[in-house]
């Protein structure tokens, strides 16, 4: 349990990110939490380099809706006042966070406060000693320095924790994620770590951790891009929705457009993703340029809007022709409709639930 969110076992699967504000600037940071908890995050990640950033975190915590994980690198201590001051996880490195005894404060301060611990492996700050053995950064040198810190938990019969084996390289992490999948049976935190920019990152993140759920391996996800947190959030609930694992908000179906399109399908379907991130019920809405294959995606959404001449364009409810709208009004319309949608499903949702009580 990282706070009041299961991982691992049978529960869904997380999607996270980290904060990129100063932690000691607490309005700042919260006022970024709130938009990443909008964006649906499940947990969320707050730097602790400093006595300041471990003083405003228990001002953090109380404030957060979601649970916080406090990202603790080379001062030990720093993880102790993190834990005195309510966050729900700790992250270490065995890298840089020390000798045993110092992970046994770690450990006693987690028992403690009911704390998790989140072993967090990086090929590029591995052990000095397996650099020396290994030679180099490879999935046999991440998967040893997680075992041999999930040993040191366990010595001290601590089990709340999860392990992340992250490299940059996609190839490197799939790889060590997979042995090291073989090699425990603990809730992994799968991530391509330093992925990139928005566009390459999602690339790389999708190629790795996708790969890795469709292996049946990971139970909680970081998509880590040198992008806004909640652009993180939202790719990864791209890509759980894309393997069909969970399912948030609009799924859209769109063409890449061409030559045939009756009205605009790339600035409309960016407005429309735009104007409709508030929906976090699952539905789906297709969103095509011509007749070729409008009707037949349009069968298998919610909600369908097929381009068609003279400024009207084709409305398909639940699969079937409904109705027609005009180029002006066609933005709004599409909004309104999803809406009332989204607002019908949540309904016969609640029926079942009220039966039962």
């Amino acid at each position: 349990m990282v706070g009041n969110v299961p991982v691992g076992g049978d529960a869904p699967v997380t999607v996270q990110t980290m904060t990129n504000t100063d932690t000691s600037d607490v309005k700042a940071t919260i006022d970024q939490i709130r938009r990443c908890e909008e964006a649906g995050a499940d947990i969320i990640r707050v730097s602790c380099p400093d006595v300041e950033s471990t003083t405003a975190l228990k001002q953090i915590v109380r404030a957060a809706r979601v649970p916080i994980v406090a990202d603790i690198h080379f001062h030990y201590k720093r993880a102790l006042e993190a834990a005195d001051a309510g966050a729900a996880c700790l992250r270490i490195n065995p890298g840089n966070i020390g000798s045993a005894d110092r992970v046994n404060e770690v450990v006693n301060a987690a028992k403690a406060n009911g704390a998790a611990i989140r072993i967090g492996v990086n090929a590029g700050s591995l052990e000095k000693d397996l650099l020396e053995k290994f030679g180099e950064p490879c999935p046999e040198a991440l998967v040893e320095s997680a075992l041999d810190h999930i040993k040191l938990l366990q010595d001290r019969d601590f089990h709340q924790f999860k392990v992340a084996v992250k490299a940059s390289d996609v190839f490197l992490a799939v790889a060590a994620y997979q042995q090291l999948a073989d090699a425990v049976d603990c809730p992994l935190h799968l991530g391509i770590t330093e992925a990139g920019g928005f566009v390459g990152g999602t690339v790389k993140s999708a190629i790795g951790i996708g790969s890795l759920l469709w292996f049946g391996i990971g139970d909680t996800i970081r998509v880590s891009l040198s992008a806004e947190p909640e652009e993180e959030i939202r790719v990864g609930f791209e890509i759980l929705k894309s393997l069909g694992i969970r399912n948030r908000g609009v799924r859209v179906v769109s063409c890449p457009s061409c030559a045939r399109q009756g009205f605009d399908v790339i600035r409309t379907v960016q407005a429309l993703e735009e104007r409709l991130q508030h929906i976090r019920t699952p539905l789906s809405l297709s969103v095509l340029g011509c007749v070729v294959n409008g009707p037949g995606e349009a069968r298998e959404t919610d909600i369908g809007l097929t381009g068609g001449g003279n400024g009207k364009h084709m409305v398909y409810l639940s699969g079937l022709t409904d109705h027609t709208v005009e180029d002006a009004d066609m933005l709004d319309h599409i909004v309104k409709l999803v809406e009332a949608k989204a607002a019908e499903i949540e309904a016969a949702n609640a029926e079942p639930a009220q039966a039962a009580e």
